[in-house]
């Protein structure tokens, strides 16, 4: 299983509401992503938003900085969000990082839980799963042909068209973000793409029936089970202490999930709700090393998994906070849970 991390930039914001500058957290985000190459975690994702209170609008500019200062770490974003991109675009974008980054360059597509994109690029939120249905099929062909003639309703025809540059192995691999429809994960398994499920809330068991049913329909679509992939994408931050790091987060993760809420109608976030998710049984991995591992080995016993990946920045701790969690993580529990593994 591959242990790696995931972001969405989220911005700094204090008790008076003041946000942290962008330029403040882009340098940020690429000393943290070192760190993570430097301890041996396996990858990192960083996603898309058009927000106020997110510092990241393109991944591949963050991912293309990050190839320069990193060796080994896979590169992905963490979604890119498809159907307001254009799919030409989006794949020469990220075959010019795997070319620099030496061939360790992904790209995670998504539907976009947030919608900011869409006006923003002039798209319909009417056409919300046509736009992603299109645009998931050309990027698959374009991965696949270099040069390509293809006809859609979205944007303009290709004729022999040739779309270059070409990653490093000619096709890049190719993520595909769910939540929690059943839609998403049948499409992912008739085409027999990896998935990264995003289990924010509730109890993760929940959504053993999604995972069992990816694994049944790709196989029923005969594809190689040698190359099946899983992941999980779980809100996590790591600390020396379980009370500690607890109380340090529940202020800044609470004030986020009513960011989010209010626009959502959603109610206020509860401290009790905080409690039990980061309990056994629930989806927040929020603690020290070992009950951090014993709830990653859970997930990966429960869902099979192929990928862990913890988003640690829901809120915007502190650079230091970030770090501190970077380094539990990379030389502490990820060494266990591979041990653990090995089994």
């Amino acid at each position: 299983m591959e242990l790696g991390i995931g972001m969405f930039g989220d911005l700094q914001i204090n008790a008076k509401g003041e946000i942290q500058s962008a330029q403040q957290r882009l340098q940020e985000i690429i000393e943290e992503i070192k760190l993570m190459d430097e301890v041996g975690l396996d990858f990192y994702g960083i996603g898309e938003h058009h927000r106020p209170d997110y510092a990241v609008s393109s991944p591949e500019i963050i991912l293309a900085a990050a190839a320069t200062v990193t060796k080994n770490i896979k590169l992905s974003s963490a979604v890119s969000v498809l159907s307001s991109s254009d799919p030409v675009k989006l794949y020469q974008n990220f075959a010019t990082i795997d070319l620099i980054s030496n061939g360790r360059a992904e790209l995670m597509a998504g539907r976009g839980s947030f919608i900011e994109s869409f006006p923003l690029f002039g798209y319909n939120l009417q056409d919300y799963d046509e736009l992603y249905e299109e645009k998931l099929a050309l990027l698959l062909k374009i991965n696949k042909e270099p040069k390509l003639n293809w006809k859609g309703k979205f944007r303009p025809e290709l004729v022999n068209q040739e779309v270059l540059p070409r990653a490093v192995n000619d096709n890049l691999k190719i993520w595909v973000a769910v939540g929690g429809t059943p839609e998403s994960v049948e499409r992912a398994g008739r085409l027999g793409l990896p998935v990264m499920f995003a289990i924010i809330g509730g109890q993760p068991i929940q959504f053993k029936p999604l995972f069992d049913y990816y694994k049944k329909v790709y196989q029923a679509y005969g594809h190689d089970m040698n190359k099946f992939e899983v992941g999980v994408h779980m809100h996590s931050l790591f600390g020396e202490s379980n009370q500690e790091i607890a109380d340090y987060y529940y202020p800044l993760y609470s004030a986020q999930m009513n960011r989010i809420g209010r626009s959502r109608g959603w109610a206020p976030y509860q401290r009790s709700q905080f409690d039990a998710g980061i309990d056994k049984n629930g989806a927040l991995i929020i603690g020290d090393t070992n009950q951090s591992v014993d709830k990653i080995l859970a997930m990966q016993e429960t869902f099979g998994l192929t990928r862990f990946s913890a988003h640690m920045d829901v809120g915007g701790p502190s650079h230091a906070a970030m770090m501190k969690s970077i380094e539990i993580f990379g030389t502490q529990i990820a060494p266990k849970v591979r041990v653990a593994l090995k089994k």
